[in-house]
């Protein structure tokens, strides 16, 4: 799969309908970071008149995954991905567009190189910041990825 916005919308659709029927999109995606956003809508609000937390969550949880996975693809080889915590925090309603980003694509880079030369698990811990169209802090999503290389078949 090529890692385009559009490619990653189709994935979505059929692989986590929830995240596509609750707008989240990716909105950018490089090498050593990826955005996502999502816009307060009737679908995914809570009745505080804001976004509910588990929307928030997935978004900010797509912007770290699709960039782990764009890694783990570039290495061509086989690794296996599990979130085993996360951590947040909410600074304010989350209301209007949502953007979520993650700038550590190369502490993946780093966690990945160390999983495909040994046998154990490694463990990474990134942030997603999400910022509303006023770019005031909204929420900080934290996320424990663990990855371990896949053993042959």
């Amino acid at each position: 799969m090529q890692f385009t916005p559009r490619n990653i919308l189709l994935y979505t659709f059929f692989k986590l309908p929830s995240a596509f029927w609750c707008g989240v999109r990716v909105e950018s995606l490089g090498d050593w970071s990826c955005t996502t956003t999502v816009k307060h809508r009737w679908i995914n609000q809570n009745p505080f008149q804001s976004m509910y937390f588990a929307v928030q969550a997935m978004a900010a949880e797509m912007s770290t995954g699709v960039l782990l996975m764009k890694k783990i693809h570039a290495s061509g080889q086989p690794v296996s991905m599990l979130v085993a915590n996360n951590r947040s925090s909410f600074g304010k309603k989350a209301r209007g567009r949502i953007r979520f980003r993650c700038d550590q694509g190369a502490e993946f880079e780093q966690a990945l190189q160390q999983a495909l030369a040994q046998d154990e698990g490694v463990t990474v811990w990134v942030s997603s910041i999400g910022t509303d169209e006023a770019g005031d802090e909204v929420s900080r999503f934290d996320f424990e990825w663990t990855l371990r290389r896949k053993k042959p078949a």
